[in-house]
């Protein structure tokens, strides 16, 4: 992950350096080479995928022109909103990596290993139905949506118990479901205690005045002001990722005809396709970026 941007471009290399300056560590080198099961932490995974999305970023602006303050909007998912806050210039990249670690071990922390669990509801299942299954496990424990993605991929978040006994209501409704491999509830009240580390660790952040507005998980709509970042931002790690809804509020009422991801992967890219059918490009490689940037 990030190893050709690092191979071909000094842009890209000077990121990930910053990066490693900022957490006192190689996490460069976990980036390119693993292990795997390291790299998978979520205090690692976090920083990490910043770092990449950051250094595609750079070598778009310093190599090609293309700079983030030529989008209408941008918008992350989950920690993607640090990421997208960094390109915007509301946080520095040394900032966004402390921050992504502290939330990373923080997430972590919140939940005993086990006793978390989420699902992925997917197919013939919209948030109506998703927040109808989340409810039938409520019994049993606590169970919410965390991320409505796209009709078809809604994600359920909350305690073991709370989950399975979601699940057992979804098989009755002919839902299909996937419990997925992740360490802890995310986006769920059992992660508060993570949203009181945030609060503290965002209160001594330098947040600067940032163009262009981000479209905000927890509201689905376009914020301006340092200030109203720094709460949704603590709201967001207990809170539902609206992906969908930003995503359809960028293509209606933002005007948003291409929607560009920057970084590892191309999920987010996927997710808009289905959900409002608009041009995508994923900008994961060397090639990728040139290609896109001829466009422009």
């Amino acid at each position: 992950m990030g190893l050709g941007l690092h191979q071909a471009f000094a842009a890209a290399r000077e990121v990930f350096q910053e990066i490693d300056d900022a957490l006192g560590e190689k996490l460069s080198r976990l980036i390119f080479e693993g292990p795997e099961d390291q790299l998978t932490l979520t205090a690692n995974a976090q920083p990490a995928l910043m770092a990449v999305s950051l250094a595609a970023m750079r070598v778009l602006e310093r190599e090609f022109g293309v700079a983030a303050t030529k989008a209408a909007f941008v918008a992350g998912h989950s920690l993607g909103e640090y990421s997208a806050l960094a390109a915007a210039g509301a946080l520095s990249i040394a900032d966004a990596a402390k921050l992504l670690r502290t939330r990373g071990n923080a997430m972590q922390a919140a939940v005993p290993v086990g006793e978390g669990a989420m699902a992925a509801l997917i197919g013939k299942v919209d948030v109506a139905l998703a927040e109808e299954i989340a409810a039938a496990g409520q019994s049993a424990g606590v169970v919410v949506v965390a991320n409505d993605n796209n009709v078809g991929n809604v994600v359920i978040s909350g305690s073991k118990a709370g989950i399975d006994a979601a699940l057992a209501y979804a098989k009755e409704k002919g839902a299909r479901a996937i419990l997925l491999n992740v360490s802890a509830p995310f986006h769920s009240p059992l992660m508060q205690p993570a949203a009181d580390a945030m609060a503290d660790a965002l209160a001594g952040a330098a947040i600067a005045p940032f163009a262009p507005a981000l479209v905000a998980n927890v509201t689905a709509r376009a914020v301006r002001e340092p200030a109203s970042v720094r709460k949704l931002l603590v709201e967001q790690i207990t809170g539902r990722v609206r992906w969908r809804e930003s995503v359809e509020w960028m293509a209606g009422e933002g005007g948003v005809e291409r929607f560009i991801e920057v970084g590892a992967g191309k999920q987010l890219s996927g997710m808009v396709k289905r959900g409002v059918g608009k041009e995508t490009f994923a900008l994961n490689e060397p090639a990728d970026i040139e290609a896109f940037a001829k466009t422009i």
